[in-house]
């Protein structure tokens, strides 16, 4: 299918900087022009980088200074006003409600939705149990409140220390010492073909993974039909499935970036989707994890109802 093009100047697609966003938003103007082969020539789709406060702030966990929404503000703005047609998200960091005027218009192919622990230089580990590589009273660098509580929930001795920054930054840290272990997403690792020998993937029944995690969401405005007709062309629609399903579990639960919250659909065969979601402490102390199956054109309804049930069975001050 191809749509006739509307503009003469270029379509440009906002990104944050970071070598992952650069990669992640080439890809998706590779499959996009690759589905509408009018915008397959030069300069036909470019990429528009955006600082954000997010980025800039890397001494502070991101409760501290305005939670994950941080890493689009400057985008949607950018988006809202013409400076840019499409804006490429991470979509485990972009907000559940969006401002007004701007609608996710795909979602791509999802990538390994795991997280990994990495293990240090000094650390070696076993796959079928990567914590038990680290030592009594190990310092892990996180500055995620979702892989703190889960780790600290089966380990409590473990020592947290505020980790940000890019993958490439993260994994410096770990090789100077700064901590003896991290975590990463998978997702992240394999899109930027880094074959990590110290990586161990976390399977989801050890550590839950975040909504949305290893999938890349494409918003527009919401105005703009044609944009939005071509989205359509490259939306896969099993993610599509999984994003919808952990995004309403997320809405229901409500909380905020210094509450623990993971979240992941399974696509099951014939048509059925098993939802697992997660509530916790940051400190590990409580720990709530729930199960519902059902079919997948029920997906929102299922992530809906998983919430509600979390929230009812969570103390209430976790939501405050």
């Amino acid at each position: 299918m191809n749509i006739a093009a509307t503009r003469d100047r270029p379509l440009r697609a906002g990104t944050r900087g970071s070598p992952l966003a650069l990669v992640q938003t080439r890809g998706f103007i590779r499959q996009l022009a690759a589905a509408c082969p009018d915008l397959a020539g030069p300069n036909r789709l470019v990429e528009h980088v955006i600082a954000t406060t997010g980025d800039a702030v890397q001494d502070r966990p991101l409760a501290e200074i305005g939670g994950k929404g941080l890493f689009a503000k400057e985008i949607h703005e950018a988006l809202l006003d013409g400076r840019i047609d499409f804006a490429v998200h991470s979509l485990k960091d972009l907000e559940t409600e969006l401002p007004p005027g701007i609608v996710l218009g795909c979602v791509l192919r999802r990538e390994d939705p795991r997280d990994a622990l990495i293990l240090g230089p000094a650390l070696d580990g076993a796959a079928d149990d990567p914590l038990a590589a680290l030592p009594p009273g190990a310092l892990v660098g996180t500055s995620s409140v979702r892989r703190q509580a889960q780790l600290l929930r089966r380990r409590p001795d473990l020592r947290i220390t505020v980790m940000r920054g890019n993958v490439e930054t993260r994994l410096r840290k770990l090789a100077e010492g700064v901590c003896q272990a991290s975590l990463l997403a998978m997702a992240g690792l394999n899109r930027l073909g880094m074959a990590v020998s110290q990586a161990r993937p976390l399977p989801p029944a050890l550590m839950l993974p975040a909504v949305a995690q290893g999938i890349v969401g494409i918003t527009v405005r919401a105005g703009d039909a044609d944009l939005r007709a071509r989205l359509v062309l490259i939306e896969d629609a099993n993610s599509r499935v999984a994003a919808d399903a952990e995004r309403a579990m997320l809405a229901r639960l409500d909380g905020s970036c210094r509450t623990p919250l993971a979240g992941y659909a399974d696509l099951l065969p014939e048509g059925t989707v098993r939802m697992t979601g997660l509530v916790a402490r940051v400190d590990g102390s409580f720990l709530l994890r729930r199960t519902e199956t059902g079919p997948r054109s029920d997906a929102v309804r299922l992530g809906m109802a998983l919430g509600d049930r979390l929230r009812a069975e969570s103390p209430a001050d976790l939501f405050a």
